[in-house]
C-alpha cells in the first residue's frame, strides 16, 4: 500500500470506530442502564445487529400503542 491508501484505510477504521462507539452509547441509553456502555462495546457485530433490530421493533411497537418511551 502506498501512503494515500494507508491514510484512507486509517480514516475508514476511525469512522468505523466512531460508529461502533455511537451505537454502543445508543444501546446503553435505550436499555436504560441494563446494558452498560462497556458491555455494549464488547458485543460482536451479529449481536449489535440483533440488538439494533430489537430496539427498532420495540420503538415501532411503542409508537403504535401510543405508550411513552422517553
Amino acid at each position: 500500500m502506498d501512503s494515500d491508501e494507508i491514510a484512507k484505510y486509517v480514516d475508514q477504521l476511525e469512522a468505523e470506530t466512531r460508529n461502533i462507539k455511537n451505537e454502543a452509547l445508543r444501546f446503553s441509553w435505550y436499555m436504560r442502564g441494563g446494558l452498560s456502555y462497556e458491555h455494549a462495546l464488547m458485543l460482536s457485530f451479529s449481536e449489535r445487529e440483533s440488538l439494533a433490530k430489537l430496539v427498532k421493533e420495540n420503538i415501532e411497537t411503542t409508537k403504535k400503542t401510543g405508550l411513552p418511551y422517553f
